[in-house]
């Protein structure tokens, strides 16, 4: 459980991982559904949280010539941010596109209660349909 745990951390931050992928072998191998869901769920959930903090304290480099974003990209991502707002975090679990909103809930200040409920109620959701589906479809291959 512990591994499920740091895989499905580091697959929330900006490091790639494979946390699904993690999830169903350790479901084919016989382990509690619902510990699982919670470890991948917690884990998912630290890992973009760090996001949200790295974002928190990010914007303070902003005039710095290594910072990754251009002061119009920046204004661009705010305006992109506004435009949709907190509950855009519902799309952090999406590959891609997930990890970039944590960091913009931190950088736009987003209340830490509000990240966390947002983030752990997406995080929480694709899990269970990651077992909902290792249920359907991968039980007749891990006999």
């Amino acid at each position: 459980m512990l591994s499920l745990f740091v895989v499905a951390l580091v697959s929330a931050t900006l490091l790639p991982g494979g946390s699904e992928v993690w999830l169903a072998r350790l479901w084919c191998l016989g382990e509690p559904v619902a510990m699982l869901w919670a470890v991948a769920t917690a884990g998912n959930t630290l890992g973009s949280l760090i996001n949200v903090w790295l974002g928190r304290y990010a914007r303070r480099f902003q005039d710095r010539r290594w910072f990754p974003a251009s002061r119009e990209g920046l204004a661009r991502a705010e305006r992109w941010y506004f435009r949709f707002g907190e509950w855009s975090l519902l799309a952090s679990w999406a590959p891609v596109v997930g990890d970039p909103l944590t960091v913009l809930a931190g950088i736009f200040r987003l209340p830490w209660w509000r990240a966390i409920l947002l983030i752990s109620l997406a995080k929480g959701t694709r899990y269970a349909l990651v077992l909902y589906l290792a249920q359907s479809w991968l039980a007749p291959l891990c006999q």
